[in-house]
């Protein structure tokens, strides 16, 4: 958060908009002069001339970080001195983290675009409303369409469909009147438009709150204000000089704060700072204990940090080092291949992706590791190089990072247990291949295996114990079957006819299994076992071991420490594949793995889009670096966001305790047995200033919206679920939808809560926006739930936790419908989180307690929660047991949708068995209410 004052903001918001001559700079060639401003309703910075004409601007929603100083690639280019550094600074925008690089005439004009972007950026929100007015003014001037400074009746009712505003034109017409209050002239000026605008905006739902508490009062006085937030929000200790403080924040009318009392517009205020936010304040800072050993925390990842975009064609970038670390990221992967002259060079190899030098990218990581906080910062490295490139690349490490790799003063633990995060502060650590112990001392290099983690055969028959797995036959069929239909140069394979004879040959562990197509793929393996069974063809191939050169060198520079007895310290790297058969094969092994050793699971190289997958399964099972496309906005990072804001974005978050040690099953459906569970009660209030969906046709001109709200639960496979509320028909600005969500959660340590707001269409539902929190960041009581990268958007809810003391039988809620009928149904195996357990209801506060009583058939209640509002063109899914879709496009939910993991094939299915359990349960109660009548 940054702390300016108003009157600097609006000095530096006059100063942009006046204008400033600067320099903008271009890689490879000297800078251009150029007059830049910001535009009237400070939504975007122009500049000109340019031959750009209108395009010569960038917007401000279009910003992802302004940065002081020569930090950005085109300042590298630049021979020290060139600049003064007080004078420089960067803008990186777009989807691509492009940047505009700026050299002012003086530090002072520099400091004042830096703290202006900087404010607009973060939408502050100020004591004296400045944000709001600024709003309020861009509001009223795009209103203006003649340009007269007023607003006539047909202008405001023109904008009133605009923000989605539904009132009778009678109620406008009052209001309008109202708000005249210059002789009645039939126009608005701005003063009048606030007013009007003030008028409209009154909240229901918080003045009824506020009657509650004030014994029907216009305001709520000190001990009112106690109360409330003692009874509602669950503050502790509340002092009268407290809320005094909060009168004096946050009244504006001065009779109001001579009388010591909260008036509405107070209460309104106070309602929507900070103070009334869903997230816990405190989770801003780091607040976990950071002194336990590295395995026992989840750290933010980054896959292919150097490239922008996807992974055949895109640009590499040192910046995207710079932005990744300084956005939380603790590890990051550096793709290393031999370069021109000797230089080690950082690129995706065979593809198109350009190229940065290794040097670069090191005295970046160097710069900006410890910017954000002193926590360890892992490099990943995937060396591809000579010896003598090893060289070099060992040669920069040290020389660059100097004692940052130095860890002989961290103290060993005795029992061989990794560091922790606050003992490695300060530290990087090495990620890489290491020279076998049994190499002589005197080798500068040795042989080492030269497995590409990049490659999905390394794992195909090799569990992490050491254990080896033949698949089996039956097995390989099934997924023939599969990749034929897929791939047609590869060998159909059919199952063998009953009566079928054949030869057997026993198969040996270095045997695996490959189609057609692999074999003209990967040409290092010799054909071994070759054996045509009827229509069934099985080819096996004797895999060679790859290896490498390694330079001992590098190999001293890896970090190693004992992990358990005399092995090595070592991260496990896998693809999402790999380690989703390990979560469905053995997931009590996996976890027990990941409480001693770190584990990164790395997208699919079949991922060239650089979509992501999903990482919240690979948390469930504890594993540590779940490494995703920092370059791919969408869903995922947005969790990713969530998962690592709640330990002040440091990059690390504890376990809990049941991951750290003793057995742990992620995938059951009671994953702790006898532990307490959860019961999230959310009740959806109403919604504020909800805009229309960003890619909808007509734009500001289209209907006004039907929206509705769906919450989903992520966390272990049994908690996953979604719930939403009714539509309400034609009102954005202030949709009323009091209805209560009721959720259990085995684990609410792992769980992040996610809030969509969806516009209702006959023929499809469009995304309008999004939040979403780790469990244990959400504070209780009546909170706001700000939408993710709007101004104003928000839902307004009212949070509760109880602990569910008494276990109730599923088949109570599964069949409210058929209370009469004593059917002993056993739950279907195989849907994971499917079914709603909704428990006894403990004891809630005074709003949580009021749950609908909804009647509903049981294959509408399966359907609600299997289907939920999708994005055009993408099928109703529910989420239980997260499945692993290779290719799928990780889209941003802030432009054209909203991602949905795909779970192709499933949703056919789920719905043929909804329609079979209901003709089922159907036709028995018909037999049952038969026998009875006979």
């Amino acid at each position: 958060m940054i702390c300016v004052s108003v009157l600097l903001v609006e000095k530096c918001m006059s100063s942009m908009q006046t204008g400033t001559q600067m320099v903008k700079l271009r890689g490879g060639s000297k800078g251009l002069v150029r007059f830049f401003y910001l535009d009237e309703h400070k939504s975007c910075i122009r500049w000109r001339p340019s031959r750009k004409n209108e395009k010569a601007k960038i917007s401000i929603d279009s910003i992802r970080e302004v940065c002081e100083g020569k930090q950005s690639e085109i300042f590298q280019r630049y021979a020290d001195g060139s600049f003064d550094p007080n004078c420089c600074f960067s803008i990186y925008y777009g989807e691509h983290m492009e940047s505009l690089d700026l050299v002012s005439g003086t530090g002072e004009e520099a400091r004042t675009w830096i703290t202006g972007l900087k404010y607009l950026v973060a939408g502050i929100s100020d004591e004296d409303s400045l944000a709001k007015r600024t709003w309020l003014k861009q509001t009223f001037t795009e209103a203006d369409k003649n340009g007269d400074g007023c607003l006539s009746i047909s202008e405001v009712l023109q904008l009133l469909h605009k923000l989605n505003v539904n009132l009778p034109r009678q109620k406008v017409k009052q209001m309008f009147k109202e708000a005249d209050t210059d002789d009645n002239q039939g126009t608005l000026g701005f003063e009048e438009f606030c007013s009007f605008y003030k008028m409209m905006s009154t909240r229901r739902d918080l003045y009824l709150l506020m009657l509650t508490y004030s014994n029907h009062k216009d305001h709520l006085d000190t001990d009112d204000l106690k109360r409330f937030l003692e009874t509602e929000q669950k503050m502790t200790n509340v002092s009268k000089e407290h809320c005094v403080k909060i009168v004096s924040k946050f009244e504006p009318c001065p009779d109001n704060q001579t009388l010591g009392v909260l008036g509405i517009d107070g209460f309104t205020n106070y309602m929507r700072s900070p103070a009334g936010d869903i997230f816990n304040p405190e989770h801003y800072e780091v607040n976990q204990d950071m002194t336990h050993p590295l395995s026992n925390y989840f750290i933010a990842s980054s896959h292919n940090t150097y490239l922008m975009g996807d992974q055949l064609m895109s640009q590499s970038r040192v910046d995207m080092y710079a932005w990744v670390l300084q956005a939380g990221c603790r590890c990051v992967e550096v793709d290393c291949w031999d370069g021109q002259d000797g230089e080690p060079i950082v690129h995706h190899g065979y593809t198109l992706t350009s190229k940065i030098l290794f040097k670069d990218v090191i005295e970046t990581i160097n710069k900006y590791a410890f910017i954000k906080n002193q926590f360890p910062v892992i490099l990943s490295i995937e060396n591809h190089c000579s010896v003598p490139q090893q060289k070099k690349m060992a040669q920069y490490l040290t020389e660059v990072l100097g004692d940052k790799l130095d860890v002989s003063s961290i103290p060993a633990d005795p029992s061989g247990l990794l560091p922790s995060p606050e003992a490695l502060k300060g530290k990087i650590l090495i990620k890489g291949k290491k020279l076998p112990p049994n190499i002589d001392e005197d080798a500068e290099e040795g042989d080492v295996s030269d497995e590409d983690s990049a490659d999905e055969m390394e794992d195909d028959c090799k569990l992490m114990n050491g254990d080896v797995s033949i698949k089996k036959l039956d097995n390989l069929m099934k997924e023939s079957k599969i990749r034929d239909r897929e791939d047609p140069d590869s060998f159909t394979i059919a199952a063998l006819p009953p009566a079928g004879k054949h030869d057997k040959s026993p198969l040996k562990v270095n045997m695996l299994y490959f189609t057609h197509k692999s074999l003209m793929v990967f040409g290092l393996f010799n054909i071994f076992y070759v054996s045509f069974l009827m229509s069934v063809t099985v080819i096996c191939f004797n895999r060679k071991k790859k290896t490498m050169k390694l330079s001992r060198a590098l190999s001293d520079l890896v970090y190693t420490k004992s992990v358990v007895g005399s092995s090595g310290w070592q991260v496990s790297s896998m693809s999402e594949t790999k380690a989703h058969q390990l979560m469905q094969q053995k997931p009590v092994q996996f976890m027990r793995f990941n409480q001693h050793q770190l584990s990164r699971i790395y997208p699919s190289p079949y991922r060239v889009d650089s979509s992501n997958f999903n990482p919240q399964p690979f948390w469930s099972a504890g594993c540590h670096l779940v490494a995703l496309n920092y370059q791919t906005e969408g869903r995922v990072l947005q969790l990713n966001r969530a998962k690592f804001y709640c330990n002040g974005n440091c990059g690390y978050i504890l376990k809990p305790a049941c991951m750290c040690e003793g057995s742990f099953n992620p995938v059951a459906e009671d994953p702790l047995p006898g532990r307490l569970k959860k019961q999230l009660v959310l009740k959806i209030i109403s919604g504020q200033q909800l805009p229309k969906p960003k890619d909808s046709m007509l734009g500001d001109r289209g209907e006004i919206i039907d929206p509705f709200v769906e919450v989903e639960i992520i966390g272990l496979p049994v908690d996953c679920c979604k719930e939403q509320t009714r539509v309400v028909d034609d009102n954005g600005f202030n949709p009323m939808w009091e209805e209560t969500l009721v959720f259990t959660l085995h684990m609410p340590e792992i769980a992040l809560i996610r809030f969509l707001v969806w516009d209702h269409d006959p023929i499809g539902q469009d995304f309008i926006g999004q939040r979403t929190i780790a469990f244990n960041s959400m504070i209780p009581g009546y909170r706001h739930v700000y939408l993710e990268g709007m101004e104003e958007a928000s839902i307004f809810v009212h949070v509760a936790v109880n602990d569910i003391t008494s276990k109730v039988s599923t088949s109570f809620i599964l069949f409210s419908d058929f209370s009469d009928v004593p059917l002993q149904v056993r739950a279907v195996s195989g849907i994971k989180g499917l079914f709603h357990r909704n428990p006894k209801q403990a004891s809630l506060d005074s709003h949580a307690a009021a749950l609908l009583n909804r009647k509903s058939t049981f294959g509408a209640h399966l359907l609600r929660r299997t289907a939920s509002a999708p994005t055009k063109g993408q099928p109703k899914v529910k989420r239980g047991f997260p499945e692993i879709s290779i290719g799928t496009k990780d889209c941003s939910s802030e432009g054209a949708s909203e991602e949905r993991e795909s779970e192709e094939g499933k949703v056919l299915p789920t719905l043929i068995l909804i329609t079979m359990i209901n003709d089922l349960l159907q036709l028995e109660k018909n037999v049952f209410l038969l026998n009875r009548g006979q």
